[in-house]
This record gives structure tokens, sequence and C-alpha cells, in this order.
């Protein structure tokens, strides 16, 4: 019998952490059976998680999952997984169940396995997918956009008001029979959460459908040409011109422009964006008043934009430490000095994928030209959607997400609840709701709170558990592998493999100096490498190293300026670190595994973006 994984009822939380607690602290039904349910588990549910295979999903939850941000993946289990099985009904593949497993998060799929129910669904789906491929920029333009940008809006309009001594007397004499103070305040709570879910429903709105033409592409390539390297494939739909890059271009040009109006010496003089803004903004020269305009006009809604994956409430954003961008402002400033182009590598992309996808178009016999045509042209159609979605959601809409949270948070503080605003992420949403009708029973009432005395030591005690948990050693994975990992998105976008999981279970030949993953953006470079495991760590990057991490973020953008090539432990050729890669024309290689625990700083590497293979020679 082959090797497996633990299953998820084998998997234990630490001798030291209080189930009890824990369970409280996630909706319930996202924890394993074993978990919620002790000893007397539902066999049902036991059976069905065990002949599932699970593992953590790293690439997007890297960290613990506190409380409050699991509401992030609460909403996209379910709007992906309908999108999938409800409305698109895609042939082979229901939802992504999920379980949180010793505080992490663990995904799986459901795939549909009868050969007559995947040829029913595809009668449907032909025709509901159809329809947004024919339509596909008409949509995206005329109604994705622009409602998307309004849920964001709308977020951004919600008021949290701490309540009065008393209701205005307008309450009466208006007869408006309510307390506007109870009612905004709970409601506007409510309305920001199902906006946040709104928001994720315009996130998978396209995006399966954007995988699902890549694919399409990808699976003919692959029957016309078996040898054809992934990288091939992937550089013919490269060279996008999407707004997730636009944060990085602003600072770009707010660089030339200083250096055009002379007062680039003037902004390097400065240790931080605090003392930058202090100086210009009180400046009597008109050419630092100009370029001190333009860099307030950037913010909105440039400087949205996480550092990190988007799914954390501890990853910071541009707007709320502008030092960020200054420093990478700076950064960009010396190169310009130097006398260095800014220019992206887009165009050279655009004729470097122009070029191989004539050279296959050419080996192709010619009743298949057109079908390769008509795929590629699909394929880049929806491809710059796979990327840009990721603005609008995870940046722009999660970065005011969280400042409304707080808004709540410092009313909870006011009254006691809490100790400090962000220990509102050790409560899930629901939790913040009870906390709030209990603030406004008391006002109503005219009597003590009961969280004033619950929260404080509740959350003491969560505090301590995440810690623990942060520390403790959980298997990557739950359950019996397939012995093929087959599911296409699997692969291409989590980058788990056959040989991956080996890695996982230890079967796998012990790594020596040499360490494998995907060839994700092409070129051979030899280098000093230098491991970052935060964002706080990006200033140890300096020109000319090789950049090699657990992941990126597509706000890492101006790191790729600087590096020769990128190494990440996680994802597949379609994750974002291989997509900002290529655009960036950086040799990278991604989903290695462990790079980042095998690779000291201050090593020489030798990355090879076209075999997917970084050798350590020192």
């Amino acid at each position: 019998m082959s090797a497996r994984f633990p299953y998820l009822d084998e998997i234990e939380l630490p001798k030291d952490v209080d189930v009890e607690t824990y369970k409280r602290m996630y909706l319930y039904y996202r924890l394993p059976a074993s978990v919620l349910f002790g000893k007397d588990a539902p066999k049902e549910l036991i059976e069905w998680e065990r002949s599932m295979f699970w593992y953590h999903d790293a690439l997007h939850h890297y960290d613990v999952m506190y409380p409050f941000d699991d509401i992030h993946p609460t909403h996209w289990e379910v709007v992906l997984s309908a999108y999938n099985s409800r409305i698109f009904v895609v042939p082979p593949a229901n939802g992504i169940p999920h379980r949180i497993v010793n505080g992490k998060l663990f995904i799986s799929f459901v795939p549909v396995t009868d050969p007559k129910e995947v040829e029913k669904r595809l009668q449907y789906f032909q025709r509901r997918a159809g329809h947004y491929y024919q339509n596909w920029n008409e949509i995206y333009e005329k109604y994705w956009k622009p409602e998307a940008e309004r849920i964001v809006k709308e977020m951004e309009s919600l008021e949290f008001k701490d309540l009065p001594e008393l209701e205005d007397e307008s309450v009466v004499f208006e007869h408006k029979g309510i307390s506007p103070s109870i009612y905004s305040l709970v409601e506007n709570w409510l309305r920001l959460i199902m906006l946040h879910q709104r928001l994720w429903w315009k996130h998978f709105e396209m995006l399966n459908l954007g995988y699902a033409a890549y694919l399409l592409f990808y699976q003919f390539m692959k029957q016309k040409f078996p040898d054809i390297p992934d990288q091939h494939i992937a550089l013919m739909v490269a060279g996008i011109d999407v707004i997730l890059f636009k944060p990085d271009l602003e600072l770009r040009r707010l660089a030339k422009l200083a250096v055009e109006l002379g007062v680039a010496d003037r902004i390097l003089s400065f240790t931080s964006a605090e003392q930058m803004e202090a100086e210009l903004s009180r400046s009597s020269n008109e050419k630092e008043r100009r370029w001190f305009q333009e860099w307030n006009n950037a913010k909105y809604p440039w400087f949205y934009y996480t550092t990190g994956i988007g799914f954390y409430h501890h990853e910071p954003r541009w707007i709320d430490d502008l030092n960020v961008p200054f420093n990478f402002l700076k950064d960009y400033i010396v190169k310009v000095k130097r006398g260095e182009t800014l220019e992206t590598a887009t165009e050279r992309l655009r004729a470097q994928r122009d070029e191989i996808a004539r050279k296959y178009e050419e080996l192709l016999p010619p009743e298949d030209r057109k079908t390769f045509r008509e795929y590629l042209q699909i394929a880049r159609t929806v491809f710059p959607y796979v990327e840009e979605h990721n603005f609008y959601v995870e940046h722009w809409g999660h970065t005011v997400f969280y400042q409304k949270v707080k808004e709540v948070a410092r009313i909870l503080v006011k009254h006691g609840f809490l100790e400090r605003e962000d220990d509102i992420f050790y409560m899930n949403w629901m939790e913040v709701y009870q906390a709030l009708m209990d603030l406004v029973a008391s006002w109503a009432v005219v009597m003590p709170t009961v969280g004033k005395y619950y929260w404080p030591r509740e959350i003491a005690k969560r505090k301590e558990i995440l810690a623990k948990l942060k520390q403790a050693i959980t298997p990557p994975a739950s359950g019996r592998p397939p012995e093929v990992v087959t599911e296409p998105f699997t692969v291409m976008l989590w980058g788990v493999t056959r040989e991956r999981i080996d890695d996982w279970l230890g079967t796998a030949a012990a790594a020596g100096k040499i360490i494998k993953g995907f060839p994700a953006s092409p070129g051979v470079v030899e280098g000093k490498a230098v491991v970052v495991r935060s964002v706080e760590e990006l200033s140890k990057v300096k020109e000319g190293d090789i950049l090699v991490c657990p992941n990126t973020s597509p706000a890492w953008g101006p790191v790729f300026a600087k590096v020769k090539a990128v190494v990440s432990d996680i994802g597949g050729l379609m994750a974002h670190a291989a997509i900002v890669a290529r655009e960036y024309g950086v040799p990278a290689v991604v989903g290695t595994g462990n790079a980042s625990r095998l690779i000291k700083d201050g090593q020489r590497i030798r990355v090879d973006g076209y075999k997917g293979v970084v050798e350590i020679l020192e």
C-alpha cells in the first residue's frame, strides 16, 4: 500500500492547547469532525474527510489563521465552489472544501468522476461559459470593473459612530420610529461583511473561466507537442499590461518626475516618508510643491496595495506605511540619476511571445493552425484578468475592508471590550456582531456590558494558542495522495505535483546542492542569495542579489527591478510570483518546496529559469 499522510482525525492539537477555546475561534463547520465532536464524531463525516486528499494552502494562507482573517477563505470557499458547481457548471470539477488544521488552512478538491455526468455538465458549461468568452472584454470593461469599484467605494462610505448620550430629538419630531445610532452601527457591520463577500463574487466571476481558457490552450499544445516546455506555453501569453502593476509604474513615474524637476536630491535627503511629507507640504519651492501634489495624487487608489498576499491583517499596506513605497521610490530615483531606464520588459516580451507563437504555428499541420490561433487569442484575451482582479479585491478592497474593521475596533476599545485595536482580529466576524449587540443592549438598557469582562480574558487565551500553533509542526498534507496529480489548477497555481508530495512524505532523495522547481521565467544567472521571509526583510535586498523566499507578492515588483533572479518555495507556473517574474523579465524558479530553508544568506547560487533548477555553488 502506498505511503500516506495522517488523516485529519489523526492530527492532534498540541497537548497544551485548550480545545474548547480553540473551537470557539472559528465557525464550527470549518473544523475537522474529530476536533468539533471529539470521540463522538459522526462516522459519515470521518469517512468523507478520510476519502479526500488535503494539503496546506500555503500559497495564499501561509500563516496561522487568525479568527477574523478566516473571513477571506470562509467566503472564497463558498464563492469559488458555487461558480464551479452551480453557476458555470465546470464539467470535471465541483468545489474546494476547507478544514482548519492546527490553525492552518487545508484545502481539497471535489472532482466529478462519472464520465456521463461530465458530459451532461459540458452542455451547461458550453452555453454559460461561452457567453462570457464571446463577450469577455465588454463584460469586463462595462460590467465587472464598474461594479468592483462600486463595491469598494460603498465599503468606504460606511460609517461606524460611537453611541451618543441621547438620540437626537429629530428621531421623535420626524417620527423616525427607530434608534439610528443602534441600527446604523449594527447594520453597517453586517453590510461590511456582505460587501466583502460581494467583492469575492466579483473575484471569481471570471477567474476560473480565465484559467480554463489558458488550460484549453495548454492542453491543445501538449497534445500537439508532447515535449513542449510548460514555460513556452506560458510565454506565449506574456507581455500583459495590467492595473496590478500600476502602483509600481506610478513610483517609476514619480522618480522620473523628481529628476526632471530637479528635486531628486531633496527627496533623497529625507530619511522617512513622514519627514518628506512634513517638509514638502510647507515648501515654498514651486517644483517641490508640484512633485508633492503628484505624490499625493498617486495615493488613491494605487497605494491601497498590500506588501503580502492580502489575506492577513498584519501585512503592511502602502497607504498605512508610506515608508514602503517611499523607499522603493528612492531606489528608482537613484537608478534614473545613474542614467538607467525604468522601462518594463512588456514590449520585449510581446515580441518574444509572438516569435515563439509563430514558430510553433509553422510546425503545425495546416488543419490545426486555425484552432491554434483561436485558442491562443482567447488565452491572451482573458489572461490580463487573471492578474488584474487581484488589485480590486486583495489590494484595494481588502485595504479598505481592514480600515473599516479598525473603526469598529476603536469603538470596542473605548468601551473596554478590547485592550488594543488589533485585538479584534482574535475574534471572528460573527463574534464582533455579538459584541456590538452586547454594546447596544447595555446602552439601551443602561447596564454593564458583559463583553468588557469576557473578551479581554478570551483574547488573552487565544493569543497564547496562536503563538503555540505558530511553533507547532503540522504535516503539510492529510490523507492518501493520488498516484498522479492530474487536476490542472493544483499543478499550475499551487504547484502541487507528485514530486512535491514525495518531498513532503520524505520518500524523495535527500536534497543536496541541486534544488528543483518549476521553470517560471527564462534565463540563467549566478549571484549572491538573499533569503527574505517577510516584507520587513526586503531592505536586505541589494542591487544584483538573487531573491530567495517562501512566496512573493505582486507588491514586491520594485524589488524585481533590483534582483538578478527569484527563487520561491511555493507556487506553480500560473502563481503570482511566476507571472510577475515573466512580466519583469527576471529569471525565476518557483515551487521548489524548501529553497528558503536550504539556501543561506550570502551563498552563491545559480538559477536556471529554463530548466527549473537552482544550484548552490558554495
